[in-house]
């Protein structure tokens, strides 16, 4: 080792210095004397980094070559990390087994959306913490069971609601918001996130400027929330009172314009609209926006394009996105890019008239999905639910037979099958619907190992929609599904609900202990003024949904009936109250008992013709055979009205 290394160390230990700034002056020195000397690389690395100054650091490492990437790995993988090169920090990180390895690893991890990975990471972290401070630990668990939601893998999220931990910072406040935001809760969401406003504010140790710094993405998610749920007023007064260039993160500041001008009550000039999203996202790198956040961002931009007409353009850039997708694909994304495709063949026309446009592209995209889908919505809204039937059953009757493992992915994926199980129920084809949900639930009860995001969400309403079938093999299938649900998840009432329902028979009560019992279900019911109350009979149009909320008393059966009273117009003039009608008069005169034929050989003829299997004399006068029906011929018809002249009389002259 160089003799310069214990020059430097001591004189790091002598002077005490606590300047970054400092020590790297005295590294720089120590290298001026020899370049090749690894602890003072090593000193320049990290207090480059305590700099902030990512990029130098980097380039030191180039500089020292592969002895001083393995002699200071952590230091390297961490720089890559700030650098914008998650996936290669990752790799590093991954090569290390202390504590501080694992910290990069999981936050590479989290930036290249490997969300699986680093949920683990932090589990193994939190395990046990050690020098860790939990409240961090928390933070950033939280994080990654938020974004966990966003991709479709809630399943593997730690928790569902926040705890009352989670509700002492405005960090854990923050993320339990995004979860609640991702899974559709909505109302949850915007109260967790005023909790987390109302903790910012009351912090003490941050100033004015850092306390708007960690506001703003806080006010910018609030502004998405009360957009989603209708609150355009809130939305736009709040969204006012954004400063987008007060943002450090870059793809918050263009989320948070983006978000401004989208929550404008006013009308949006679309051109202008075109203008502002019409930013490309990979120029927000390093801090680039999420996939699920570029997706939306993408079709933002798809939609400006389509309200400024740009048809033409729009329809040939996403089909030739879509054909660098294989078909058929369950990627949210590509099959967006379909709708958008439809959309501008269609030139934002709806109905019968773009089913014109948009029919002939299924021809040369047989097995696109979205493209699918959207022909299946257009028939359900044009009242042809018939078609849309018969086309989502072609369409995955032709997958069911496919050999490709993919393939039969998609077609049993939990969104096409609930569309095609909804189709037939609207249809009032319950036994389909039926089949269709067993075949789902044996198909993947086969894969348990590899089940996509929303698959347990099939399952319980697949098992639904099994007890009502009358077969027993389809209730036998139900409580087999409830059965696997609840052993995975014990908390979960639905599966304890469903495996009641399935097999009330075999279910114990440690299965059911998770429901409410019956009596206090039923303890604020009055079950006798439901009874005075009647019945209430659902509405057969849509007229009588007004009245559907009066319901019919119930009619005493010990009470005697009072007699209606016939209206005087409807009475005839020698109408006697008090004389019993006759039972047989709506019936025709032959067929009464008091009816006698008339005599002699025309009666009895006439008699004959009433009786089944008879046939008249032929000598008789009423056997003469009828006359026939007149022929239509073709030929020239008459111009005129009316028929043939009529014979005049031998008498005098009309």
């Amino acid at each position: 080792m160089s003799s310069s290394v214990p020059t430097l160390t001591s004189l790091l230990k002598q002077t005490g210095i606590e300047d970054h700034e400092e020590i790297l002056k005295a590294a720089d020195r120590a290298l001026n004397q020899s370049k090749g000397d690894l602890e003072a690389q090593n000193v320049k690395v990290v207090a480059l980094l305590k700099l902030d100054r990512f990029d130098d650091a980097i380039g030191v490492f180039e500089a020292g070559g592969e002895t001083l990437k393995e002699n200071a790995r952590l230091e390297y993988a961490y720089a890559l990390y700030k650098t914008g090169k998650p996936s290669e920090a990752a790799d590093v990180a991954r090569r290390g087994a202390e504590r501080g390895y694992k910290h990069v690893e999981a936050q590479a991890s989290y930036r290249t959306e490997d969300f699986r990975r680093a949920a683990k990471l932090y589990q193994e972290l939190a395990a046990s913490p050690e020098d860790d401070a939990e409240a961090d630990l928390r933070i950033n668990a939280g994080a990654v069971d938020a974004q966990l939601e966003w991709a479709g893998l809630g399943e593997l999220s730690q928790k569902k609601k926040p705890s009352r931990e989670d509700l002492e910072a405005f960090e854990t406040a923050y993320n339990a918001a995004c979860g609640s935001i991702a899974r559709g809760e909505l109302g949850q969401g915007e109260v967790l996130l005023k909790r987390a406003r109302d903790l910012c504010n009351a912090l003490e140790d941050l100033s004015q400027e850092e306390k708007l710094a960690e506001l703003l993405p806080i006010t910018v998610q609030q502004v998405y929330v009360l957009s989603r749920q209708g609150k355009k007023e809130e939305a736009e007064k709040m969204a006012e009172g954004i400063d987008a260039r007060g943002i450090p993160d870059v793809s918050t500041r263009y989320i948070a314009e983006v978000n401004k001008f989208a929550a404008s009550a006013a009308t949006v000039n679309p051109y202008l609209a075109q203008r502002l999203v019409a930013k490309d996202v990979e120029s927000l790198k390093p801090d680039h926006p999420f996939k699920f956040q570029s997706s939306i961002l993408e079709q933002n931009k798809h939609a400006t394009d389509l309200q400024s007409m740009k048809f033409g353009g729009t329809a040939d850039s996403t089909a030739k996105m879509i054909s660098k997708h294989s078909a058929p694909t369950l990627d949210a994304h590509s099959n967006s890019l379909s709708v958008v495709n439809a959309a501008a063949r269609a030139k934002n026309q709806t109905g019968k008239e773009a089913l014109k446009h948009i029919l002939p592209l299924l021809e040369k995209r047989p097995n696109d999905v979205g493209l699918i889908l959207t022909i299946v919505q257009l028939y359900v809204l044009t009242g042809n639910s018939a078609s849309a039937i018969k086309l989502l059953e072609s369409f995955l009757c032709q997958l069911e037979h496919s050999s490709s493992a993919a393939e039969l992915d998609v077609r049993f994926a939990p969104g096409l099958v609930g569309a095609m199980t909804s189709l037939y129920r609207s249809a009032g084809r319950r036994a389909h619907a039926q089949t269709e949900s067993a075949k789902a639930v044996n198909y993947w009860r086969r894969k348990s190992k590899e089940r996509p995001a929303g698959v347990t969400h099939l399952l319980k309403a697949a098992g639904s929609v099994l007890l009502e079938s009358q077969e027993v093999e389809h209730q036998r299938v139900a409580s087999e599904v409830f059965t696997e649900l609840h052993k995975a998840d014990e908390k979960d009432r639905y599966a304890a609900a469903g495996l009641l329902a399935a097999s009330p028979q075999t279910a114990s009560s440690s299965q059911t202990a998770s429901l409410q019992p019956i009596d206090r279900l039923l303890s604020g019911v009055d079950v006798d003024a439901l009874e005075n109350a009647g019945i209430a009979h659902p509405p057969t149009s849509a007229n009588a949904a007004v009245t559907a909320s009066r319901k019919r008393p119930a009619e005493d059966a010990l009470k005697p009936k009072k007699p209606k009273k016939m209206l005087k117009s409807r009475t005839p003039k020698d109408y006697d109250p008090n004389k019993q009608s006759d039972p047989e008069r709506w019936l025709p005169l032959r067929d009464r008992s008091t009816y006698r034929p008339a005599k002699g050989k025309k009666g009895k003829a006439k008699q004959n013709l009433y009786s089944q299997g008879s046939a008249p004399a032929l000598e008789s006068e009423a056997a003469r055979p009828a006359t026939p029906a007149a022929e239509v011929v073709k030929g020239k018809q008459p111009s005129g009205g009316g028929g043939a002249k009529k014979k005049k009389g031998k008498g005098g002259k009309w």
